[in-house]
């Protein structure tokens, strides 16, 4: 057991035993790794993480959103070792294993869609993607997909046709695969289409049939929308609540596939199991995985049973669905719906409230935004112009992570909160006072006022 659950630096950043372990990743790893920042783990409980000098952090990002339950919950640690104990792998497109049935079972039963549901299971966030493309198009029997500009669905070709977050994760990997079509995100801080939320009329959402589908695709040729109930990647940008509601009422009048990826923003993360669920509509297809098992790989497409329409041999996976995998995730929904929603609502508004009141007096907030643990902070130059501070969100979390704070940048300019659902009170203040500190002397050598 740890016995300090708030930050504690003991060596300089990184130590001595991080920088040989830097060393040598940087000889032999692939170049394409990002690295934020030189981090090197020996060990996490709760939202705390030791790195390999004994220095603790205390962790607002979770491993992009992975480590819901924490680091090594007791109860997940179990699971694994238990089902461990058994076996570790048989292929789940060709054979029959208890937990592999009883969690696809339980995601039936959890995710809101109603009526009768079926479950595929993939190793990770980008595959479920993919499957959900191979879905639309079997199903449908159409070739088009819409998607939104500043979404992240995945880095393999088909989830990378539906990605538009930075043009590096796309460059020179083209051409990628057609028939993609993507449009502005429902962003009302930063309306691309300059308009307000009191009178726009949700013109964002009104795009697809005004604009695209009269001058470019006919909806009866469109499979799917994918979009994200919050938009991750492209700066944790919460839409209106009728942007969801106007685009589910366009694929109901079409027939086209309403898939939400919740890859990111579900688990808990937003108070509900998923996060589309705080916008009032049932989607069609329902993407998991980072979160779902708690850091293993996993990941999950959840659909109608009428749309699931392909037969034996259409599509599967060697690894997805892992039995180690799915204990781990039957244990991470058991903790979710037992308690972990309920610490995020709760941990999540003192989160945003503590912000909100940062925002009064650091002029660089520009806006707070998000639900329950899912908050994004946009770093301005000027409150008024609300010119982005573009360098400012990389900085900033440079000097979190020397100060004992793991944060992650999304976007040009947001700093992302996505703690562990773990994360206690106190250590949100911890938290807060940190960042306001930060701020404060980031502000002082910009001289803003």
């Amino acid at each position: 057991m740890m016995d300090d659950f708030f930050p504690s630096i003991k060596t300089e950043i990184p130590g001595p035993k991080a920088k040989k372990i830097i060393a040598r990743d940087k000889r032999f790893a692939s170049r394409s790794y990002i690295k934020e920042y030189a981090l090197v783990v020996e060990r996490g409980e709760g939202a705390v993480v030791e790195d390999v000098d004994g220095n603790r952090f205390l962790d607002l990002m979770a491993g992009i959103a992975v480590n819901v339950t924490g680091y090594s919950h007791p109860r997940v640690v179990a699971a694994v070792q238990k089902q461990s104990e058994r076996f570790f792998h048989i292929c789940s497109t060709d054979f029959y294993y208890p937990s592999f049935a009883s969690l696809v079972e339980r995601l039936a039963s959890v995710v809101p869609i109603s009526g009768e549901k079926s479950v595929f299971l993939t190793n990770s966030g980008a595959e479920a993607v993919e499957t959900a493309i191979k879905l639309a198009r079997y199903h449908t029997k159409r070739p088009y997909f819409i998607a939104f500009l500043g979404a992240f669905h995945g880095r393999t070709v088909g989830a990378l046709s539906l990605t538009a977050s930075k043009t590096k994760q796309r460059s020179f990997f083209g051409p990628l695969m057609p028939g993609v079509y993507h449009i502005p995100y429902g962003y009302c801080y930063r309306c691309p289409y300059h308009l307000r939320y009191d009178s726009c009329r949700i013109h964002c959402a009104d795009v697809i049939e005004d604009i695209l589908c009269e001058h470019l695709v006919s909806p009866e040729e469109i499979a799917a929308i994918f979009v994200e109930p919050i938009q991750g990647e492209g700066g944790y940008i919460v839409p209106p609540v009728e942007f969801h509601q106007k685009i589910r009422d366009f694929t109901d009048r079409h027939g086209i596939l309403y898939v939400v990826d919740e890859i990111q923003s579900g688990m808990g993360r937003t108070g509900k199991f998923l996060a589309i669920e705080n916008f009032s509509i049932e989607p069609d297809v329902v993407l998991l995985a980072k979160g779902l098992a708690s850091g293993l790989p996993l990941g999950a497409v959840i659909a109608r049973k009428k749309y699931m329409t392909w037969q034996s041999g259409t599509h599967g996976s060697t690894f997805g669905g892992n039995p180690v995998a799915c204990e781990a995730a039957l244990a991470t929904i058991d903790l979710i719906q037992g308690e972990l929603v309920g610490n995020a609502i709760k941990t999540g508004s003192r989160l945003l409230r503590g912000l909100k009141r940062l925002k009064r007096t650091h002029p660089m907030i520009g806006d707070v935004r998000g639900i329950g643990l899912m908050i994004g902070v946009e770093l301005v130059k000027n409150q008024k112009t609300k010119e982005p501070f573009s360098d400012a969100a990389h900085d900033i979390v440079q000097r979190a992570f020397k100060r004992g704070l793991l944060m992650l940048p999304c976007g040009e300019n947001v700093i992302r909160f996505s703690p562990p659902l773990v994360i206690q009170p106190s250590q949100i203040d911890v938290a807060l006072e940190i960042f306001s500190e930060i701020l404060a002397e980031y502000e002082k050598e910009h001289r803003m006022k």
